[in-house]
């Protein structure tokens, strides 16, 4: 009786492939609240399509989100907005304007959707050559964290430099100036 009882529990057990797969798509936004308080200014975060290579620097860590491109973006954006120590400069592959909807189905509904999370920010249009290169070179010296969606688009990753927040462009470049010019130093 003991063995048909565990039998039972065991094809019962076997039958839930959603609940197995319930805490692998939390684990992508638990990894970014655990990260995120570690990462600072120069380091990455990258909202990748289902394509994105896996670079084999060793600072670039890449997680298989299983989940909607959008709902991942919302959160980092989310994340990186509620955080007191960062902000981010968002890039995007400039060929995206470029892919017509007769080769990449989706492509148009994603522009929208696109230009409607990023709610007016300034986004700096680079080519993903440059991009995936200069996550490489930064990799070297700073983590980039890579979240994989489901999305089967070409250059739709969205890419987040985080830069200090609590130090603007504009301060950093008087401190410079002031420097460059032997100023006097600050009381």
């Amino acid at each position: 009786m003991r063995r048909i009882s565990v039998l039972v529990f065991l094809l019962f057990a076997l039958s839930l492939p959603i609940v197995a797969q319930a805490p692998s798509q939390a684990a992508w936004r638990d990894k970014v609240d655990a990260a995120l308080p570690l990462l600072g200014h120069r380091n990455w975060i990258v909202v990748a399509d289902s394509a994105y290579p896996q670079q084999s620097s060793p600072g670039i860590e890449v997680i298989e989100t299983d989940a909607d491109e959008f709902e991942v973006l919302h959160y980092v954006l989310g994340a990186v907005n509620h955080s007191i120590h960062v902000r981010a400069h968002l890039f995007m592959d400039a060929e995206l304007p470029f892919v017509p909807e007769s080769d990449a189905p989706g492509v148009t509904v994603f522009r929208g959707k696109l230009e409607k999370a990023l709610a007016g920010q300034p986004v700096e249009s680079v080519p993903h050559e440059k991009l995936i290169a200069q996550l490489d070179r930064t990799s070297k010296d700073f983590r980039v964290l890579i979240l994989k969606t489901r999305l089967a688009v070409p250059y739709t990753s969205v890419f987040l430099r985080l830069d200090c927040k609590y130090w603007s462009d504009d301060a950093e470049k008087r401190l410079r100036e002031k420097m460059a010019a032997g100023g006097s130093k600050a009381p």
